[in-house]
């Protein structure tokens, strides 16, 4: 207490001279002059009675200490100053409660919003929302899916239709997005809102040739992406953005992303059947990732 009110009083002494002229002259009395009444006892103005009264009103105040010679002299600017400071500092004794049941309020919020995003969620990973299929059996020998998951979205990226897949292929999906399209990207149209998806689980063969291999679709490891929307509802496709000047690099820079989640990565630069979409695949050969 006694710092603030060295402080205040500094504060004082620094003032403007009007801001703090006591009532009588601060000039030395001369030799056998009596001294003034007014010095002796300086009356006190309307206001620095009021601010007195709401310290004193207030509840457990700290007792303040007699004003000395000096500071009486220094008139009234200086006893508001510290009448003002001992009220301040009552004050700012008794923190500040928040509202009742305000903090249990926003933890419920928070368990809620956290059990519905469990809740929605698939292969164990709150990222991944859709629903859970089970098996799906192949109409042709050599499809089917033994423990197949419907993806709606991963890391906040919708898809544009639910796709059926196993967990392997949608959380090599979700690395893609997290480490190759929201970094390719960045804030550019707000962000990304959405991944167009021309192919999930399909019982067929490669490229549809008859006679050839079950394609990786037909097993639920591949999942085929033709464009991003981003949240400004611009469209960047494969068709038209691989060899633009605009959007290649960011479409060249996710291909290369892809390479390493998945075991095979499939573009423009890779056949005739992949000029308007990527392919993307779980199946892992020996030699490490295919990517064209």
């Amino acid at each position: 207490m006694k710092h603030v009110i060295a402080a205040i009083l500094l504060g004082c002494l620094a003032m403007p001279a009007a801001a703090i002229a006591p009532d009588a002259s601060m000039r030395p009395l001369a030799r056998g002059q009596e001294p003034s009444p007014v010095l002796l006892r300086p009356k006190l103005r309307p206001e620095v009675k009021a601010v007195l009264a709401a310290e004193a009103a207030l509840p457990h105040r700290p007792k303040l200490r007699p004003m000395s010679e000096q500071e009486k002299a220094m008139g009234d600017g200086a006893q508001i100053m510290l009448a003002s400071a001992a009220v301040g500092l009552q004050q700012s004794l008794h923190p500040v409660t928040r509202p009742k049941g305000l903090a249990e309020k926003v933890m419920g919020q928070r368990r809620q919003a956290k059990r519905a995003l469990v809740k929605g969620s698939v292969c164990g990973d709150p990222a991944i929302q859709g629903d859970v299929v089970g098996a799906v059996p192949g109409r042709i020998r050599g499809c089917g899916v033994q423990n197949a998951v419907k993806v709606r979205s991963v890391s906040g990226v919708a898809l544009s239709q639910s796709s059926v897949m196993d967990c392997g292929t949608a959380k090599a999906l979700k690395t893609w997005i997290d480490k190759g399209v929201k970094p390719a990207l960045g804030n550019r149209g707000g962000g990304v809102k959405s991944s167009r998806v021309a192919a999930h689980y399909a019982c067929r063969t490669r490229n549809n040739k008859k006679g050839a291999k079950i394609s990786e679709h037909g097993k639920g490891r591949a999942i085929d992406i033709s464009g991003i929307k981003l949240k400004n509802e611009e469209v960047i496709t494969v068709l038209k953005g691989w060899r633009s000047g605009k959007n290649g690099p960011a479409l060249k820079r996710m291909h290369k992303a892809a390479c390493g989640p998945f075991g095979t990565v499939l573009g423009p630069n890779a056949d005739r059947y992949h000029q308007d979409h990527f392919h993307f695949d779980t199946a892992r050969y020996r030699s490490g990732s295919y990517c064209m």
